[in-house]
């Protein structure tokens, strides 16, 4: 059985995975005023994945017979001043996940729930890509975003994303 304090963690998780899918479908409408569909495609793509997240530990709480409690989410800032702007969002954003991913782990570590700690391996690990991804978006932007050129083509490639 889950703990209360970890139930409230969990929730808190889907609330923040919430958040996520707002703050990346925010920065895909960003891309997409700025003429960026590629940018924009791939940041939508993210915030369906962000989705996913949240109904992955809605469910994980169901299973466990547990109440998922959704609380209010708050309007991401879009205010961006240039067009790396929401890349470093993104990336920071990340890194802030990873680390409330880690705190649930170790406070599931902390009480010997194995199973919810076996749950969350599959967060970390899609973190660890997260992270990786988001990182290298802004090593490309810095590479090929300088120069139209570059812009084009690194927009044509995060359209191909599926």
């Amino acid at each position: 059985m889950i703990s209360r304090k970890l139930s409230e963690k969990l929730n808190e998780q889907i609330n923040k995975e919430i958040y996520s899918a707002y703050l990346y479908q925010d920065i895909s409408n960003y891309y997409a005023v700025k003429g960026l569909k590629g940018f924009s495609k791939w940041f939508a793509i993210q915030a369906g994945e962000e989705l996913d997240h949240a109904r992955k530990i809605n469910g994980y709480l169901l299973d466990e017979g547990i109440t998922p409690v959704l609380s209010t989410i708050a309007a991401p800032d879009s205010r961006f001043e240039d067009l790396k702007a929401p890349l470093v969002a993104a990336y920071e954003h990340e890194k802030f996940i990873t680390s409330s991913i880690n705190d649930i782990f170790r406070a599931a570590d902390d009480e010997g729930d194995y199973r919810t700690k076996r749950f969350l391996g599959w967060f970390i690990d899609e973190q660890a890509e997260e992270e990786k991804n988001a990182s290298e978006l802004i090593t490309e932007y810095d590479l090929f975003g300088s120069t139209s050129q570059g812009l084009f083509m690194l927009d044509s490639k995060l359209g191909e994303r599926k």
